[in-house]
């Protein structure tokens, strides 16, 4: 599918406008509503294809965020052969209480998967948290950069940043799309 094509189908199905409270606090007009595009397969399959695109070349695992990063670190790891790791928000309180679940080894280089990125708040806070139990990350890729200091906040905790729509590339393709 041509970016384009992907901009317009994410903006149709996923773009809902009304007053939202963000997970960073703002309250916006507008809200991608990302689990419209990753719960459709195609919709899916061609994001994960312009995702695989912003990998770096070298990496041991895809680390998806709960909950919006795992069916795309999933599909990443579908289409690379990498494993993934799922990363909570919180360690869970019971059975083996891990915060990040899918098995790894101290030294190992995770990539960040993530949907929607807006001050990129809870990313900074998974970042450093996955450093302290032995990680290394040092990339974030995601789907929407809303262009709300996301990028400048992952600058900050030393991580490159790429994402395959920027609020305004999303909107200048899905307008100008045949």
């Amino acid at each position: 599918m041509e970016k384009s094509d992907l901009a317009k189908q994410i903006k149709a199905s996923s773009l809902l406008t009304g007053q939202f409270k963000l997970r960073s606090g703002k309250i916006s007009s507008f809200y991608w509503d990302k689990y419209r595009f990753e719960s459709n397969p195609v919709l899916l399959s061609a994001v994960v294809d312009e995702l695989q695109k912003l990998l770096p070349a070298s990496f041991d695992k895809l680390a998806g965020l709960e909950l919006g990063g795992i069916p795309l670190a999933t599909g990443l790891s579908l289409r690379t052969g990498k494993p993934c790791l799922y990363v909570r928000k919180v360690a869970k309180t019971y059975g083996t209480c891990n915060l990040v679940e899918g098995g790894f080894q101290a030294g190992e280089v995770a990539v960040v998967v993530e949907d929607v990125i807006t001050t990129a708040g809870q990313v900074c806070s998974s970042v450093r948290q996955m450093r302290d139990l032995g990680l290394i990350v040092q990339h974030i890729v995601c789907v929407i950069d809303r262009q709300q200091g996301g990028s400048e906040n992952l600058k900050g905790i030393g991580c490159s940043f790429a994402s395959v729509f920027t609020l305004d590339e999303l909107e200048h393709l899905a307008q100008n799309c045949g």
